[in-house]
């Protein structure tokens, strides 16, 4: 296992998008996770917004970890869901370097990456990337861990979210505190300039800073069991 201090789990598409500022602020995040000596966790594999992450830990001579279900195994990884007309640079250099565990179901492979993770990045993706990043923000709710979720808003991505956790509150389905639970990194106002920022420290500083008991977690799900009897 690697010896690096803490591991990021980070949920991103197999496909890298049409616009190049969602690969470069993939890159920087990779580069700041190297650079600061955390574990890359993410689905395996080199396509997409997800070669380009994992492709630059490795160029920053970090550690990555894949957690690939063996059915993705046997058809040879994932295919890129969406082709894209932007060309993006995947560095490819060291990745037999990559400690790979196979898991038989895809339930498997995300309480994989949620159990050797001390924090979750999302950065843009498609229905995977939703379903990962919602669930890990359900578990800090119901209070199985307390985790930082953050998510990198580039280009305003995940913008629609953001309003439609809001919309949630307004309605009366999620505690207001709940709204906590995801930090959003909006980057600059001028989006010329989300290829140029630094997304990756802005990341690792949200991770770091993050505040334990955010969302108010409604269950406590370590202690003694209580066994109920129907009467």
């Amino acid at each position: 296992m690697s010896s690096a201090k803490s591991g990021v789990a980070v949920y991103c598409g197999s496909s890298t998008g049409k616009c190049k500022a969602f690969a470069t602020a993939a890159r920087s995040l990779g580069l700041a996770l190297a650079k600061h000596d955390r574990l890359l966790v993410y689905g395996g594999g080199s396509k997409g917004i997800m070669g380009v992450v994992s492709g630059a830990v490795l160029e920053g001579g970090g550690k990555v970890l894949g957690v690939i279900p063996h059915a993705m195994v046997a058809a040879g990884g994932e295919d890129e869901k969406v082709q894209s007309t932007t060309k993006v640079y995947l560095n490819e250099a060291g990745r037999e370097k990559v400690e790979n565990i196979v898991v038989e179901t895809m339930h498997e492979r995300k309480v994989e990456m949620a159990q050797r993770a001390d924090g979750f990045v999302g950065l843009p993706g498609g229905f995977g990337t939703f379903e990962e990043v919602l669930e890990v923000t359900t578990w800090s709710q119901l209070g199985i861990h307390d985790k930082p979720v953050v998510l990198i808003n580039v280009l305003s991505f995940w913008e629609p979210l953001r309003t439609l956790i809001k919309s949630s509150i307004d309605a009366g389905f999620i505690k207001p505190s709940s709204e906590r639970l995801i930090q959003f990194i909006d980057g600059p106002e001028n989006h010329e300039e989300h290829e140029s920022f630094d997304w990756g420290t802005a990341a690792i500083e949200a991770l770091d800073n993050w505040e334990k008991g955010r969302g108010d977690p409604l269950f406590v799900w370590s202690g003694e069991r209580t066994t109920y009897t129907r009467t």
